[in-house]
């Protein structure tokens, strides 16, 4: 395996022992002796391997995209394996391609679990499956630097002045997005605990608000967010994992930069309110509005949770909210709302300049500095039309393997767009544990193309098809 591989993986396989090593001791501390043996194996395999990638220093002076695109894929493979190790050695007699369906779905942030019931789960297991949705995040965000160079102008102007990133400035700004994830997830912590949440399902939770995952420490969120103040603030948390990670950052250091710098926020921020505002009008007459406030900002965040109550007759519109999904450089998935807007707004101008050819019509959008130019809407055409064919793919294929057409087609939205199922989408009682084999290893598939999509396919697709 190429040397770069090996070092950027051994990052994470570390980060995967320190984390081990504290489920290890919270299992102790709280005499919890049931996994505390996987622990160890898996702290042992972690360190072993992360040791292992630091032995000989890389000496490659320069790695092309493609190995970094490997890079991405097969962490996304190898890291979960290891992930699995306590749910295959735990008491509960899971399979091992159930352990490793469990362990993609977090690593993935999206949130699909094989275990019916939490309550009878011990807490260091549920401590884990929220770990293994945390880092799951941070391996999404470090592997959008890594290949930032393939990205537009504006992704890379949002981090840095640099044209390309050399070793320090991909440091640096490596360090910047965990002290900032890092800092956040323990900021939504506090918030949490103000609102009189106990610590086990504050911690839990933050973890999952922030990688916008979908596994919760109990079976349903409203036995702890059970008045309409914590709905609201829950609801307002979410949205760390909607807007750009860097927002509070940049916010923090205006002084240094103007109003077009947060245009993709204020972009988003539109989309919420209008959102909000015809949700307010039109769907607000039988239901509590905390609750369908609280669904508006779990699917435009991919989270995917909701209570019990929320309208299950509006699924379809939630299910569009979520393919639209937030901001790219977040944990979020989702197509993105810019883009959609970008190739909405060039369709039109590329209408009315057949209609009134005396018109000049620019690709020029409010906040943005720049035009946008044709390579980026072919790319961002391109992202969608690869979206509805790996939906007709996976739904296909799902309802081949004895799903109806209905849960496949829902599945297969969630699926790709890593959100977990829940009342609203009318899948709160599907049982992953038993769809049968071929079905978990569809969905394992696609819920990893559904993660790295935009990191691989449109590289490669820029590279070949919209070549310069």
């Amino acid at each position: 395996m190429n040397r770069f591989v090996l070092n950027y993986l051994g990052i994470f396989f570390i980060l995967l022992s320190i984390l081990s090593f504290f489920n290890i001791i919270y299992s102790y501390y709280f005499n919890l002796y049931l996994n505390i043996d996987a622990y160890f194996y898996t702290l042992l395999i972690s360190l072993i391997i992360g040791a292992s990638a630091f032995v000989k220093k890389n000496i490659d002076i320069k790695v092309s995209i493609y190995v970094k695109i490997i890079t991405v894929v097969v962490g996304y493979l190898l890291i979960p394996l290891v992930i699995s190790i306590p749910y295959y050695f735990s008491i509960y007699n899971l399979s091992f391609l159930n352990c490793y369906f469990e362990s993609i779905s977090g690593f993935t942030s999206t949130g699909f679990s094989v275990f019916e019931n939490i309550k009878h789960l011990d807490e260091s297991l549920i401590l884990w499956r929220s770990t293994s949705q945390w880092i799951g995040g941070i391996y999404f965000l470090f592997s959008i630097l890594l290949l930032i160079d393939i990205f537009d102008d504006s992704l890379k102007k949002s981090l840095t002045n640099f044209i390309s990133f050399n070793y320090s400035e991909t440091f640096k700004q490596t360090f910047k997005i965990f002290i900032l994830y890092t800092s956040l997830t323990f900021f939504i912590f506090i918030i949490l605990k103000l609102i009189n949440l106990r610590t086990f399902d504050s911690f839990n939770i933050a973890m999952t608000i922030i990688s916008s995952g979908g596994f919760l420490s109990v079976n349903d969120i409203s036995n702890i967010v059970n008045t309409d103040f914590k709905q609201i603030v829950f609801s307002f948390l979410m949205l760390f994992s909607y807007f750009s990670l860097f927002l509070v950052y940049n916010i923090f250091s205006l002084k240094e930069k103007n109003l077009n710098f947060f245009a993709e926020d204020i972009y988003l921020l539109v989309y919420f309110l209008i959102l909000v505002f015809l949700f307010f009008i039109f769907f607000n007459f039988d239901y509590n509005f905390s609750t369908i406030l609280f669904s508006i900002v779990s699917s435009i965040s991919n989270i995917g949770i909701s209570f019990e109550d929320t309208p299950s007759n509006l699924w379809f519109l939630f299910l569009l909210i979520v393919i639209i999904g937030g901001s790219f450089f977040s944990t979020s998935s989702g197509i993105g709302f810019l883009k959609i807007y970008f190739l909405f707004k060039y369709s039109i101008n590329e209408i009315l300049s057949y209609s009134k050819p005396n018109y000049i019509y620019t690709n020029k959008f409010h906040l943005i500095d720049t035009n946008i130019k044709q390579k980026d809407i072919n790319m961002f055409f391109l992202s969608i039309l690869i979206f509805i064919i790996s939906l007709f793919v996976i739904t296909s294929l799902l309802s081949i393997f004895n799903l109806n057409i209905e849960e496949s087609f829902k599945l297969g939205i969630l699926t790709l767009m890593n959100t977990v199922n829940s009342s609203m989408y009318g899948l709160a009682n599907f049982d992953f544990l038993e769809i049968n084999s071929f079905s978990k290893l569809i969905m394992i598939i696609f819920m990893i193309i559904g993660r790295v999509e935009l990191l691989t396919i449109l590289i490669i697709a820029k590279k070949f098809i919209f070549k310069s």
